[in-house]
């Protein structure tokens, strides 16, 4: 069982308010080498001319990664639209990836076409990623080309946008399921965006982002300390996550309902319109 412990930090922001990106080549721990140059050669041998660049996010660029504990999440920007693209073999990769180094609690391949990137000017999460947390290991690096994003409203909505919607469809996918491994990923993924939407509930005041969960945990409890010990429940759930459905069911029907009309609630005073991606 993992202890809760204090762990994570905020972004830094520069003198304007727009989120600077901490993460570094020389931050990555060279335990990490072999394994981001095999990710990275599967990429360049899989998709040839189609491959445009390769980026690593997360803790383990930030000079954070944990051996045994952190993903290694990789972002693959292609020069073709996806559909145009056979992307059936990443799947196994990543299976074959995982076996081989045990460095990394998993390895995810996702991708996303040129276009989608750079043509936005609403709120896009993958573009924010790119730019915010994220470093470039392969290709053209995109980083100075995207615009620079603040904790805003803008922002916040990302985390609160389908919060209904991930918290109902958890809820669908735990009731009478018995595929333990199944459950355990579902009651981390839906903890972690409670935790990072009770930050988003209070990103206009905080003017602070972090994808670390304590603390988002920890920013959240100061305006609502009367929901501390649920949203500690919660980070429970994501780092100890637990089997039994029906406790994870009642969670999601008490603090999960209370997030819900808390989200709503922000959207008619920040996004009455509910915009997917709002202007950025």
């Amino acid at each position: 069982m993992t202890n809760i412990k204090n762990i994570g930090r905020f972004c830094m922001n520069d003198s304007k308010g727009y989120i600077l990106n901490d993460a570094r080549p020389e931050k990555v721990d060279s335990i990490y080498n072999d394994l981001i140059k095999t990710v990275v050669e599967t990429y360049k041998y899989q998709l040839q001319s189609d491959l445009h660049s390769v980026y690593i996010r997360g803790s383990i660029p930030r000079g954070l990664g944990i051996p045994g504990v952190s993903d290694l999440d990789t972002l693959c920007i292609t020069n073709k639209e996806l559909k145009e693209i056979d992307l059936d073999w990443s799947k196994k990769a990543e299976r074959e990836i995982n076996e081989d180094f045990v460095d990394v609690n998993g390895v995810e391949m996702s991708f996303f076409h040129l276009d989608h990137i750079c043509n936005t000017t609403r709120f896009s999460i993958i573009p924010f990623m790119i730019k915010t947390h994220s470093i470039c290991v392969y290709g053209e690096d995109l980083r100075d080309q995207l615009p620079s994003f603040k904790a805003d409203k803008s922002l916040a909505n990302e985390h609160i946008i389908n919060l209904k919607n991930n918290i109902e469809q958890a809820k669908e996918d735990l009731r009478g399921n018995e595929d333990k491994e199944d459950i355990l990923d579902c009651c981390v993924w839906i903890m972690k965006i409670i935790i990072r939407a009770g930050l988003a509930l209070v990103m206009e005041e905080e003017k602070q982002y972090t994808r670390d969960l304590y603390p988002a945990y920890e920013a959240f409890s100061r305006y609502y300390p009367e929901k501390k010990e649920k949203m500690l429940q919660a980070f429970e759930y994501a780092i100890n996550p637990i089997e039994n459905t029906d406790e994870l069911i009642t969670y999601l029907n008490n603090m999960g309902e209370w997030m819900i009309e808390a989200s709503e609630e922000w959207l008619l005073l920040h996004n009455p319109h509910k915009e997917r991606n709002m202007l950025i």
